[in-house]
């Protein structure tokens, strides 16, 4: 009987490098829809934390009866924002979110009813880059907050 050889295991180095030059094509491929659709997260993620935080805000003035205010911190929207009431007590605070450009009123104020305290203008949050959506939130009169996914 002849002895047969046994089935080498693994790969030659020449498909290695094949593979490895592939993937390294795609990867450049890909990279710039990549970033793009990051940034445009970054953006949605932002619009719904600012959202969120006009929700809780004018249920908590409802709740407790009183006014409930929303200021950015250190004066700029991009830097996160705080909501408090009028004896100081902090309900909740936001953190920045980076590489956004978020633009907003002073301040939002809800009173006891959760109605705004006066018109304020409406929110608007981009990002850099070419192709990336734009989202505004607004407010009517009543408190209640309305995004879309457009400028301002």
């Amino acid at each position: 009987m002849v002895a047969t050889r046994a089935a080498q295991d693994g790969f030659t180095l020449t498909e290695l490098m094949i593979v490895v030059a592939v993937f390294a094509m795609l990867t450049a491929a890909a990279l710039p829809s990549y970033n793009q659709f990051v940034r445009n997260q970054r953006v949605k993620t932002a619009s719904f934390d600012l959202f969120s935080t006009l929700i809780q805000a004018r249920s908590e003035a409802i709740v407790r009866n009183t006014s409930v205010t929303i200021a950015p911190t250190g004066g700029n929207w991009a830097n996160g924002w705080t909501v408090t009431e009028p004896g100081g007590t902090t309900i909740r605070n936001e953190s920045a979110i980076p590489n956004i450009t978020l633009t907003g009123p002073t301040s939002v104020v809800y009173n006891g009813s959760g109605r705004l305290t006066t018109a304020v203008a409406p929110f608007e949050m981009t990002s850099t880059g070419s192709g990336i959506t734009a989202r505004c939130i607004t407010l009517d009169l009543s408190g209640r907050p309305v995004s879309k996914a457009s400028t301002c």
